[in-house]
């Protein structure tokens, strides 16, 4: 009997140790999550002065590529609304007009600025045209549509008006269609932390 209950515990510990190797074999393989941040980054806004996300620590961030041109413009209103509505909330927009679907933003960073306060009244920050996909795609862009940067998913710029959720530590959280109104309970709940 005392050789059996030996013999067994043996075995038990025998079994533990193989899974405890194989457990940290596995965590050795796995591809490390991203420590990038948003916060990393500094580019210039549509008036050409420097803007830090650092600045915006503690806040969920909607990134969104705009353009004055598109069947989606009319977002802005709804941007601007939710933005006026929760930015005492730690919230922040911050847009980033591109003309790289279908030449619908081809005026210079004046004309989008004039525009945009004309048409829409915006006033959350507004970032100077960039390219948000192919070769010259800006730096913030490649964090957020790349895992390997972002740590969460890879993903493509579909259109105009594509939605990115950045929460209070500068990590990306979830990734949006263009045609999601800004508006859309996803977003409104996920600003309210539900």
């Amino acid at each position: 009997m005392k050789k059996a209950i030996l013999i067994l515990t043996i075995s038990i510990l025998f079994t533990c140790q193989n899974q405890a190797q194989n457990n940290k074999k596995k965590m050795e393989t796995q591809t490390p999550v991203s420590t990038e941040t948003i916060y990393q980054f500094k580019v210039k806004d549509l008036y050409g002065k420097d803007f830090d996300f650092a600045s915006l620590k503690g806040k969920k961030i909607l990134v969104v590529n705009t353009a004055s041109e598109c069947g989606l413009t009319p977002q802005y209103k709804d941007l601007e609304a939710i933005y006026e509505k929760y930015k005492d909330k730690n919230f922040v927009i911050v847009g980033f007009p591109a003309n790289n679907f279908g030449a619908q933003e081809p005026g210079s960073n004046e004309q989008i600025a004039h525009f945009c306060q004309m048409n829409y009244g915006v006033t959350f920050p507004m970032m100077s045209k960039i390219s948000v996909k192919g070769n010259d795609m800006n730096a913030v862009y490649k964090f957020l549509t790349q895992k390997s940067k972002n740590g969460l998913q890879d993903s493509e710029v579909e259109w105009n008006f594509q939605k990115y959720l950045i929460n209070e530590q500068g990590r990306l959280v979830k990734v949006l269609s263009p045609r999601t109104l800004p508006t859309d309970t996803e977003i409104v709940g996920w600003i309210n932390g539900k």
